[in-house]
């Protein structure tokens, strides 16, 4: 049984967008950034904005409702990079 589950084809997911999926439960960002994926959770943990939805400037996402950034490939919080708050991380795999 694979760990991987399918949730979008190569071209889904414009170069320097990202997506929300649901995967196995939790809401998964995905974002494409010149081909490279990136998944983290999706959810900002400060006020639950989506951060799929964020605008995308190379590996950084700014979270939609109040900008604080987060690293699309090690979920840090680059305002505070050594604070508590950071987001998940997953795993990609393109087929």
């Amino acid at each position: 049984m694979s760990d991987f589950e399918t949730v979008a084809k190569v071209g889904d997911i414009p170069t320097g967008e990202g997506r929300a999926y649901a995967v196995n439960g939790t809401m998964v960002a995905i974002f494409n950034t010149d081909g490279e994926y990136s998944a983290i959770n999706d959810t900002c943990p400060h006020a639950g904005a989506s951060l799929a939805t964020g605008n995308v400037e190379e590996n950084t996402v700014y979270c939609p409702w109040h900008a604080w950034r987060f690293c699309i490939q090690k979920g840090t919080w680059l305002d505070n990079p050594t604070g508590p708050i950071n987001v998940a991380t997953y795993s990609i795999r393109v087929q």
